[in-house]
């Protein structure tokens, strides 16, 4: 049931893509949908009893995709479900009904899974993905908004990915330390207990994590810069998801960490320095929307402090503000929008010179308003009373009770005056431009949210299963959980009361206290601290950096090259007796080849031009090549002998750009270049006979010979190593290509570095020499007609190396090679740069390639684990997934061959340069026969 939860989303993410085409906006309301039903599975799998699946994801490293429904995740999945499918739908009518909308709602709905995976999640690595997932998923919501936006999404990612290093740390700890990544057995292991150390940094690497997620103070910076998103991003991340996710994690540890007295320490004193300060920021801001996110800060400080009071009155409350505040807090971010949209504004300053009529706006505000304000009788009254009469019974020190319930106490009487400054701030003036409620359908969903927390508020103990449960879960036993609206006159009511009374003071005195606070002012603020990090960090980069931040080849190579030297010495020096060499297998062969290569290193040092130490250079490898041969390797030489081939071609493609001849260096320059060049040379030569030929097959290469193709049912050992065996390195080294191609295209696109004939007259003049050694249409006639049979014929060739390669020698890489040179010889044939563009989609290859291989792997869940392959038998003929992994192999190597071959070899600003000369000749010619005439 759990993954069929997850499921229904994914298709959901999917389907949106064609139908948002065709639905516009409307896709919201279609999309609310899947994400009730998840919310209705969840309640139905908590009631039969099916809060629990296991699938084998990567079973070397006892790492499951383990799914696990207690009354915690029910809770919070319930909020990620209904928050989300009611963001989602108010969305429909928010978002304007022209545009692209459908980045947008793929975005939240991703958004939804990737927090539905987290609070499911019983595994701590499946916990890590799905936790940088919603890392991710803000991040490109907010970047879509809009140019402003960008430096805000760079700053809550760079923030955010901190707390993912922390999470990844504590992840990794608690699977050594318990020895299992399963959270269950992790919760229940006794080493929380027997190993204090671990412990104590655990508690600290978890609190960074929750607290940079949870926007707590030092790292609530971020938090309010998210406000560049659109309003429904923000209701969504504020009221069940990114904030949410630390609030979480908090709760999922307490039961073993409640009564860490470091873990206490920290929570209570970042929950009431930022509940303060949240409160403080609140009351000092004019924009709406900015206002809502410092009372959240505030509000998320207090349950901080709550799961740091850790008592299981704490915790209980704690779960039941986490309800109330998703309810109130998307209710109000969605009426933001609403008066944004109407209004054209959301500034309470600018609101007062409008005459605002809208009454049903108005009145969802005040509702939710007054349920964030702790006012009876909305559900925000019941969890504050939760909140003091559980501050009230702590034990331990007496000051300390009191200072938790004062700084409890002050921040809701802030909390009470920027409510009021919100409320009344909305109404705006009587006169000016008249402004009027949306449609029925813009703020149906706002009400909801709002009538939701009334009747809670009304009818508590319809939460009472909801809650008990969650607080059951994050205590670690049972929970006790009934919630009233009225307990009687005690000492929680009188402090309510108190609240109530003196935020009402700093309401009517507001412009009192706005004077006071346009006067504090604090000597930092946290944004710049962000900023100054950021940038720190960068200038320490710049300086580890100078010493190899140079343009020249030369200086980049020279410290990996000394760094070998001197590792070779270390391992000369120290190491001991060398076993003797099996067997002497030279042959009078390798002794030509020897020859063969050293001549063609030493003409490569001594070549003066770049083409002429690029051919030489190529006798290297194709000596190399037959070396292979001969030596029985048929698949490495062959993928040796393509890759010469295409280095070559992509070598020359990139000497147009460069000087003809080498740079004269100086003569102590060469001789340094010579003695480092040696002393490697001399280092690998001797590392490599001392450490080959002198035992049998290892164990790796033995395992490999003896059970490839019984394992595997491939006869070509090499490639069942590469797309069976070590498929998750391949995929890695396929990814790394793909990146790299890109990386490529991205460069050469945003920057031309050919010298490119700007003079006119020697344009033309090279244009209208039409010998056939000058001329390229002509001396390419011989070229182009070998093509016209030798081109489809290697792509055929490289089609069959794919299909056979398990069997015998080929396999996607050394097809897609084949294919790759097919292609340049394609572009060799052209004319001209322009003609011998190959206008095929070489990104959308590159991608396509790396998800056929990653989707490959997601199909070997069907037997068991990630890139197992299946082996189907389809109409009497064998297929292996690993086939299709191949494909993606060869999809992506024939992207990055065509990235190389049309951004290296056409230059569209010499070909641009080469057209106008050619237009502008045609032109005069045609004056000068009129002329004549």
């Amino acid at each position: 049931m759990l993954l069929w939860c997850l499921a229904l989303l994914a298709v959901a993410i999917v389907a949106a893509v064609p139908l948002g085409r065709v639905l516009g906006r409307n896709l919201g309301f279609l999309l609310a949908l899947p994400l009730l039903g998840a919310a209705a599975m969840l309640v139905v799998a908590s009631s039969t009893g099916e809060t629990e699946q296991v699938f084998s994801w990567i079973p070397s490293l006892g790492v499951s995709l383990a799914l696990r429904l207690d009354g915690l995740g029910l809770l919070f999945g319930l909020l990620v479900t209904v928050i989300g499918a009611a963001v989602l739908a108010y969305s429909a009518r928010y978002l304007g009904p022209g545009g692209r909308h459908t980045s947008f709602f793929v975005l939240m709905t991703t958004f939804a899974l990737a927090m539905l995976v987290l609070v499911l999640a019983d595994d701590v690595v499946l916990l890590f993905v799905a936790w940088e997932a919603t890392t991710l998923c803000s991040f490109f919501l907010i970047a879509r908004s809009g140019d402003s936006a960008r430096e805000p999404a760079i700053r809550t990612l760079l923030v955010t990915a901190l707390g993912g290093l922390s999470l990844l740390a504590a992840a990794v700890t608690m699977a050594v330390a318990a020895g299992t990544t399963r959270i269950s057995a992790i919760l229940a292991d006794p080493f929380w207990a027997d190993q204090p150390a671990v412990t104590m940094w655990l508690v600290v690497l978890l609190a960074v994590a929750a607290f940079t997620k949870s926007a707590q103070f030092p790292f609530h910076a971020w938090l309010p810069d998210s406000m560049a998103a659109i309003t429904p991003v923000s209701a969504y991340l504020h009221a069940a998801a990114m904030v949410k996710a630390g609030i979480y994690l908090l709760l999922l540890f307490s039961p073993v960490l409640s009564d860490d007295t470091l873990w206490s320490t920290l929570l209570i004193t970042a929950g009431g320095i930022t509940a303060l300060l949240g409160g403080v920021a609140a009351l000092r801001r004019t924009d709406l929307k900015e206002l809502l996110a410092y009372s959240t800060i505030s509000q998320l400080g207090l349950l901080v402090l709550l799961i740091g009071v850790g008592t299981p009155a704490a915790l209980s409350a704690a779960v039941v503000h986490t309800v109330a505040h998703a309810l109130f807090k998307a209710a109000l971010f969605m009426v933001v929008g609403l008066i944004d949209r109407q209004a054209g504004t959301r500034d309470i300053r600018e609101l007062a010179h409008l005459n605002v009529r809208m009454p049903i706006t108005l009145t969802v505000a005040a509702l939710a308003g007054l349920s964030m304000a702790g006012v009876p009788p909305l559900l925000g009254f019941v969890s504050k009373e939760s909140m003091f009469a559980a501050l009230l019974d702590l034990s331990g020190p007496p000051w300390f009770g009191v200072i938790v319930t004062l700084a409890v106490a002050v921040t809701a009487v802030l909390t009470f005056a920027y409510t009021g400054r919100f409320v009344l701030g909305s109404i705006g003036g009587s006169s000016g431009r008249t402004v009027r409620d949306g449609t029925t359908a813009f703020w149906a969903v706002p009400a909801l949210a709002a009538a939701a927390g009334l009747a809670l508020g009304l009818a508590p103990a319809l939460l009472d299963g909801l809650v008990g449960g969650a607080a059951t879960a994050a205590i670690g036993a049972d929970a006790d959980t009934h919630l009233e609206l009225w307990h009687g006159f005690n000492a929680a009511l009188l402090i309510s009361a108190l609240v109530i009374g003196s935020g009402a003071i700093l309401v009517a005195l507001r412009s009192h206290v706005d004077r006071v606070m346009r006067r504090l002012v604090f000597p930092f603020s946290a944004l710049g601290v962000v900023d100054s990090s950021r940038a720190g960090i960068i200038a320490v980069g710049e300086r580890v950096s100078r010493a190899s931040g140079d343009r020249t080849p030369t200086r980049h190579l020279l410290i990996p090259v000394v760094c070998l030297v001197l590792i070779a010495v270390v391992i000369g020096v120290s190491i001991g007796e060398l076993p003797p060499v099996v067997a002497d297998p030279t042959q009078p062969l390798d002794w030509v080849l020897v020859v063969l290569i050293l001549a063609g290193t030493a003409a490569t040092v001594f070549a003066h031009t770049r083409v002429a130490a690029v051919v030489v250079l190529g006798v290297v490898g194709f000596a190399m090549t037959l070396w292979f041969f001969w030596l029985g390797a048929a698949d490495v030489a062959l993928t040796q002998l393509l890759v010469e081939i295409l280095t070559i071609c992509v070598l020359v493609l990139v000497l147009r750009r460069l000087p003809r001849r080498f740079s004269k260096d100086s003569t102590r320059r060469r001789a340094t270049s010579a003695i480092i060049a040696v002393a490697a040379g001399i280092a690998t030569t001797v590392a490599v006979l001392a450490l080959t030929g002198r035992r049998e097959l290892s164990s790796a290469a033995d395992y490999y010979l003896r059970n490839a193709e019984t394992e595997t049912g491939g006869a070509n050992i090499v490639n069942t190593i590469l797309v069976d065996f070590r498929a998750l390195d391949t995929l890695g080294e396929l990814t790394v290509l793909g990146v790299a191609g890109v990386a490529v295209a991205v460069l050469l696109k945003a920057r031309h570095t050919v010298d490119v004939p700007t003079d006119e007259s020697e344009a033309e003049k090279k244009h209208e020499s039409r010998s056939p050694l000058a001329d390229a249409e002509q001396n390419s006639v011989f070229v182009r007609s070998l093509t016209r049979w030798a081109g489809p014929l290697t792509v055929l060739l490289s089609l069959v190396l794919l299909l056979r390669g398990h069997q015998e020698p080929g396999g996607g890489f050394i097809a897609a090679l084949v294919g790759g040179a097919g292609f340049a010889l394609l572009y060799l044939a052209a004319p001209s740069d322009e003609a011998a563009r190959i206008r095929w989609p070489y990104l959308v290859l590159i991608g396509l390639g790396i998800a056929i291989a990653t989707l490959t792997g997601f199909a070997g869940y069907l037997d068991g684990s990630f890139l197992r392959p299946l082996h189907l038998d389809i109409l009497g003929a064998k297929v292996t997934t690993a086939l299709v992994f191949d494909v993606g192999v060869y999809l992506t190597v024939i992207g990055v061959v065509l990235t190389a071959l049309n951004l290296l070899g056409v230059d569209r600003h010499v070909a641009t340069v080469r057209a106008n000369a050619h237009a502008a000749a045609e032109a005069d010619t045609k004056t000068s026969e009129r002329t004549v005439r």
